[in-house]
This record gives structure tokens, sequence and C-alpha cells, in this order.
């Protein structure tokens, strides 16, 4: 009787020690997602911060595309606006569409290319979308490890009484794989 005791206490205590290591890794896995989607809200803020600054420097130059620049601002606004990752997401792509028209503005004028503000602007712009594009690859990665974990067995029953649930990757915005079109 004793030694079924023993048993039965090891077996719960084993479960107990797998639920509650189990619970832990989703927890840390859950947070690791939160602080990477706070690494590309970041980027985004220092896309929204630096681009009206570089913009500002290029505008004189650039004054017949006022429509681009008006769109770009109207795009930045949504974002500021914007509270959810979801809606965070169509605004920033609302941001690279008119970051996009803008450079191809600047590719359509030649002296506008050798203007140094305005190759100032692209290089910056670049690497701050570069910067956006690694932290979002870097966002999915962090949800797909998340979502393979709770989809796994034993830990998925863990995940389910606990209430842990699939993450959402991040998406490109439909159309976004069109070549935007500028008519000037």
């Amino acid at each position: 009787m004793k030694k079924t005791l023993w048993v039965v206490l090891a077996i719960v205590a084993v479960v107990v020690i797998y639920a509650w290591s189990s619970y832990n890794s989703l927890v840390k896995a859950d947070e690791s997602i939160n602080g990477q989607w706070a690494q590309v809200e970041t980027q985004y803020q220092r896309r929204f911060d630096l681009i009206p600054n570089l913009v500002n420097s290029v505008k004189g130059i650039m004054n017949q595309e006022k429509e681009v620049f008006e769109n770009l601002a109207n795009a930045r606004t949504h974002y500021a606006g914007a509270q959810t990752p979801e809606s965070k997401v169509q605004a920033a792509n609302e941001v690279e569409s008119s970051l996009a028209r803008l450079l191809v503005v600047v590719e359509n004028y030649p002296q506008l290319k050798s203007s140094e503000n305005v190759q100032t602007l692209m290089v910056q712009l670049e690497g701050t979308e570069n910067r956006i594009s690694v932290e979002r690859n870097r966002y999915n990665d962090e949800v797909r490890d998340f979502d393979t974990m709770i989809k796994r067995f034993p830990k998925n029953v863990v995940a389910s009484m606990f209430g842990f649930s699939e993450r959402e990757y991040f998406q490109a915005a439909i159309g976004a794989d069109q070549a935007p079109q500028v008519n000037l």
C-alpha cells in the first residue's frame, strides 16, 4: 500500500512539475512576442520621428510634389492615432505606400537625386525600412515558435488550461505585392 501511494505521489509530482515548467515557458514565450512587437513599434516610432525632419529638409526642393507629402503626413497621422497592433500595421502600411511613392518621384527627377538632402533622405528611409523589416521578421519568428509550442502535445493541454492561444503573424497589406503608381 505504501509503495502504491509513493508511486501515485511521484506521478502527481511529475505532472505538477511539468505543468509548472510548461506554464512558465509559455509565459516566457508570450512575453517574448510582446517584447518583439515593442521592437517593431520602436522602429515605427523611429520612422515616425525621423521622416518629418528629413522630409522638411527636402520639401523646398520638391514643392511640385505637394500631394505626395500630404499623403505621407496623413498616413503618419493615422499611425499616431492607431491603438491596436492591427490598426498600427494598417497605418504603417499606409506610411510605407506613401514612402514608396516618394521614392518613385525622386527616381523620376534626376535633379532631385543629385541633391544631398534627397540622397540623405533616401538613405535614411532605406535604413529605416530595413530595420522595420528585420524587427517584423523577428516578431513573426517569435509568433511561429509560440504557436508551434502551444500546438504540440502535451504542452497544448497546459496552454489550453491557462488560456494561451495562437498569436497572429504580421502580414503585408493587400496589394503590397504591386508596385505603387505615381501620377504626376
